[in-house]
């Protein structure tokens, strides 16, 4: 075979073939970095505020991981950010001032204690908005959010929504404020998975998660919810957005028909081409090596010939969904999902050794799998790729794309953590299975969006997200005033509408739901989310799209105000967010009472 020279980069990149190409590309970043430097992209940790970033084409590593210690896990984080030579902004959270983003990993009934303080370069304006900031008891703030405010949200942990504990709409950490203290235990009946940590400010959250300010939190025991993976490697892949890092390049041909004409929205992002390629609306990364367009030079995994390993898999893109793949010499392999969400697909946790196998799993933005691969043989071509999304004319264009070339090497180094292989089964559940369990009442809620001009294609955009009765309205932070009121031990049916002609990914703090039908049609799905994806609508037919889930307000810890919103966070800044409020059981309050629009179960 000749060799590869390293100016055949573009060339490489015309190959059509997805698992040949990205073959070809990792050789070439082999070659290549025994000859050259990564210059610019391996910049001198101490001179930046965010220590990265590693260069195209390099070995995905693990991130670090902190672990708890005699039930206590102590974090102290920084919170930083700079701008790189392209004037792009990064965000971070390090630790030990140097350790970026770690994987947190705590086992149920474990104390976390995790202390943030906010380093960030405030712009003139922040500063002026942060001197109106009025203090409350405890160190929690409310007012006007900054973008040099921040806060740390734990995505999927049922943990109560109060100060210092997974409150975001009221904790506004500042720069030059004391380091501020979150402190809560897992629940002991916390469900074993990956979650995750990332910022929650009204109006900065697309900004700071867009950044890179995101990290996985896993509840250790996934072994003992399914034995079906003890023994086995994990690995943790958190694939992250940012913007694109060539802007103005074209998309590279890969056949005789010109590349579609880009479009962009209001807010600069890259529109559908219904195409399946052209230019994405952002670049990704895995574990912050950068896949960029247009040569979309593959990350590298190294593993064990055929040997099979749990991936716990997070898409922590601000607005970019996934469709995950992995193929062999071009064929698409199984994947065998044990988890959704940070919780095992094990029917009312009773079948101990569930698995679905998929060849593709789709991630809206939050999405999370932890799912088992099988390495490919020594020799083979192998990828693990993102598949073309279909987000609807309004939405951002998600092509298809490599994320990372799988490398069978017999010397590949072990990930560093093994699941038990002889684990202590979880007990029981101590409350019925939600699906058992009858809803009080059923809600509608439906997405909108209003541009500011409609004659304007290129006008800026407010969103919406309203129950069904009630004015839509812009989440505005300076009003708690609760959307939803619920008494905890309630069990509620809500029907999700897109009236909109993007998709929408639904999400709501502090619990978890199941999908009970879709579009209309009843789905035997048991499985628990926190994110889900709403397919949108053709501006035409009716009924609009929707999905009926199955709310879960007994445990608890949902006691309290908290929030739920499309996790697409350009959409949340823009309004999309709407504020619930779980009382005490026993407590009333009209907004419990069924009306038009909250119907009773046996309507």
């Amino acid at each position: 075979m000749r060799a590869i020279g390293c100016r055949g980069k573009s060339l490489i990149a015309r190959t059509f073939n997805w698992s040949y190409r990205i073959a070809a590309l990792a050789l070439w970043v082999v070659v290549c970095s025994t000859v050259g430097s990564s210059g610019a992209l391996a910049q001198d940790a101490a001179a930046e505020g965010c220590p990265r970033r590693p260069a195209a084409g390099g070995v995905v590593g693990e991130p670090e991981d902190l672990r708890s210690q005699n039930g206590v896990l102590r974090v102290d984080f920084t919170y930083r950010n700079s701008v790189d030579a392209n004037g792009q902004e990064s965000y971070c959270y390090l630790y030990e001032n140097r350790i970026e983003a770690p994987t947190l990993r705590l086992k149920p009934g474990d104390l976390l204690v995790l202390t943030l303080k906010n380093e960030l370069t405030p712009s003139p304006a922040s500063a002026a908005a942060q001197s109106h900031q009025h203090s409350m008891p405890g160190g929690c703030t409310s007012g006007a959010m900054s973008p040099a405010s921040t806060n740390v949200h734990f995505h999927g942990l049922t943990v109560p929504p109060v100060c210092h504990q997974d409150d975001v709409l009221n904790t506004m950490i500042q720069p030059g404020d004391h380091p501020f203290e979150y402190r809560f235990r897992i629940p002991q009946d916390e469900p074993p998975g990956l979650y995750w940590y990332h910022p929650h400010i009204h109006g900065q959250s697309k900004a700071q998660v867009l950044g890179g300010a995101s990290g996985a939190l896993i509840v250790e025991g996934i072994e003992r919810a399914n034995p079906v993976v003890a023994g086995l490697p994990e690995r943790v892949f958190v694939i992250r957005d940012q913007d694109l890092l060539n802007p103005d390049a074209e998309p590279v041909k890969t056949d005789s028909m010109p590349p579609p004409m880009v479009l962009r929205d209001a807010e600069g992002d890259i529109l559908n081409t219904g195409t399946g390629g052209g230019k994405p609306a952002k670049d990704l990364s895995i574990n912050f090596v950068p896949v960029a367009f247009p040569n979309y030079v593959p990350a590298v995994v190294k593993v064990r010939p055929r040997e099979k390993q749990y991936w716990s898999v997070l898409n922590a893109s601000a607005i970019t969904y996934l469709d995950l793949q992995m193929l062999v010499n071009n064929n698409p392999q199984m994947m065998g999902v044990i988890s959704l969400d940070g919780v095992p697909i094990n029917e009312d946790g009773a079948s101990g050794n569930r698995i679905i196998w998929q060849s593709h799993v789709l991630l809206p933005p939050a999405g999370r799998v932890g799912m088992i691969v099988s390495g490919p043989a020594a020799g083979a071509q192998a990828s693990f790729v993102t598949r073309a999304v279909d987000t609807g004319p309004a939405g951002e264009n998600d092509p298809t794309r490599p994320l990372a070339a799988i490398v069978a090497e017999a010397d590949a180094a072990e990930p560093r953590v093994q699941l038990a292989a002889n684990p202590v089964p979880l007990p029981p559940p101590s409350s019925p299975w939600l699906g058992a369990m009858k809803p009080v009442r059923t809600r509608t809620l439906y997405f909108t969006e209003r541009p500011h001009d409609p004659n304007d294609p290129k006008s800026p955009t407010d969103f919406y997200l309203t129950v069904d009765g009630q004015e839509p309205k812009l989440f505005d932070p300076g009003d708690m005033e609760p959307n939803i009121v619920v008494q905890q031990g309630d069990v509620e049916d809500w029907i999700i509408e897109n009236r909109t002609q993007e998709l929408h990914a639904f999400h709501i703090h502090q619990i978890h739901f199941m999908l009970v039908d879709w579009n209309g049609v009843p789905l035997d799905e048991p499985f628990l989310r926190d994110t889900i994806n709403v397919a949108y609508w053709d501006g035409k037919t009716r009924p609009y799209p929707s999905v009926k889930l199955r709310m879960d307000f007994r445990d608890p810890n949902t006691v309290g105000t908290f929030v739920y919103h499309c996790h697409l966070l350009e959409h949340e800044d823009g309004g999309m967010m709407g504020v619930i409020r779980v009382v005490p059981k026993g407590q009333q309050s009209k907004r419990l009472q069924s009306g038009p629009h909250q119907m009773p179960a046996s309507f």
